[in-house]
Formats: structure tokens, C-alpha cells, sequence
């Protein structure tokens, strides 16, 4: 799904344990205008309910979460 999916903005969270890529992705976001999509790259395992949980609590849609190869790749959408 991600194939298809364009990003505006991409943040590399590699090799950073929770809370550091919420936290990164945060703040990238507060950068973006409404409407706008950051792809978000990441290796922690835990990431995968931390950024469902979210983009529950924070109004911001995560588009697609998918594994490639023990890594983790988001998609949000900013509200």
C-alpha cells in the first residue's frame, strides 16, 4: 500500500526506542499544514501500537503501518 502513498515530509526514526520516534514525529507534524503526510521510518517494535495509539488520542490518521524487513513504516496524515 505504501507504494502509493506520497509523502510530504519523511522522518527517520531508526534505532530509536519509545518515546522518541512519537516524540519526533510530533514535532515534525507541528511543521506541516492540515492535509499534509509524513512517512515515518522506524525499528522499535513497540512503535507499531504507539503510533495506532496515536493517531487515536492526537486526530491525526494513520494512513498505513506495515513491515518491511524489522522495519516499521507509518504513514500520517495531519488533521
Amino acid at each position: 500500500m505504501s507504494a502509493t502513498l506520497q509523502s510530504d515530509k519523511e522522518l527517520d526514526a531508526r534505532g530509536l526506542n519509545c518515546p522518541l520516534p512519537i516524540l519526533r514525529a510530533k514535532k515534525a507534524l507541528a511543521d506541516m499544514v492540515s492535509g499534509q503526510i509524513l512517512k515515518i521510518l522506524a525499528t522499535d517494535p513497540g512503535s507499531v501500537k504507539d503510533f495506532q495509539a496515536f493517531s487515536r488520542q492526537t486526530g491525526n490518521t494513520l494512513l498505513s503501518s506495515e513491515t518491511v524487513d524489522s522495519q516499521f513504516i507509518f504513514f500520517l496524515k495531519k488533521k
